[in-house]
Parts: structure tokens; sequence; C-alpha cells
């Protein structure tokens, strides 16, 4: 990238933290909104933009994967449900699980509005 490109831009995007990531994203948007695109840009822009999609994406399931499975054991410890033994997921009702996944929506929702129901499980959304 340029000069006008995030210091970010040459880091391997695994390498980013999440906020890193977020505000290269955000650079490469302003760049397609500009009135003139550079051309010769355009593709290794947009590359890194997929790029970038595709790793927070990971993140975000791996992230909400953990809260699904950590928030039930809090709940049950919190009641006092549980020693130091692992929780056994028999013990948990519908209720329970449900408000992990509740959390874990709620979670995602604030960082990038609702999902929609059409989305794959890929997680393949229009950018722009």
């Amino acid at each position: 990238m340029t000069s006008d490109g995030p210091a970010s831009a040459g880091v391997p995007v695994g390498e980013l933290s999440y906020t890193e990531a977020s505000r290269e994203l955000d650079a490469i948007v302003d760049f397609f909104e500009r009135q003139e695109v550079d051309v010769d840009q355009l593709v290794a822009r947009l590359e890194r933009a997929t790029a970038i999609v595709d790793e927070l994406d990971r993140r975000i399931r791996r992230t909400r994967a953990q809260v699904e499975e950590l928030v039930p054991r809090l709940e049950a410890l919190s009641r006092g449900e549980l020693g130091d033994d692992e929780l056994d997921e028999d013990e948990l009702d519908e209720d329970e699980a449900f408000d992990a996944e509740a959390i874990a929506e709620e979670d995602l929702e604030l960082e990038f509005g609702p999902a929609d129901e059409g989305d794959d499980a890929s997680g393949d959304q229009a950018m722009f």
C-alpha cells in the first residue's frame, strides 16, 4: 500500500490485534468511498480487506464458542452447583444453554449489527 494507508498494512492479518484490523478495514472502506479510486491499488486493497474480514470473522466465531462454553459454567458456579469438577452438559437445562447463546448474539450485534438469518456458516457477507 502507499503512504496514505494505515501503518499496519504490511503486517500479516493474523498478527493484527482486533482493533488494528478493524481500523485498517475502516481505512480501506474509506479508500473505496473516495470519488477517485486509484485503480492500481484497487485489487490489493480488496484482497487485504477480504483477508481482514475473514480473520475477524474467525476470531468472532471462536470467541462466541468460548462464551457459549464458559457462561453456563459460570452460571452453575454462581449457583454453587459445581465444585472443582468439569461441568456436565447434561446438568444444564435448555434455558441456561439459550442464555449463553443470547449473550453471544448480543455481543456480536453490538459489534456488527444484527445477523441476517440468511448468512451461511462460512460467514460470507457483502462488504460494500
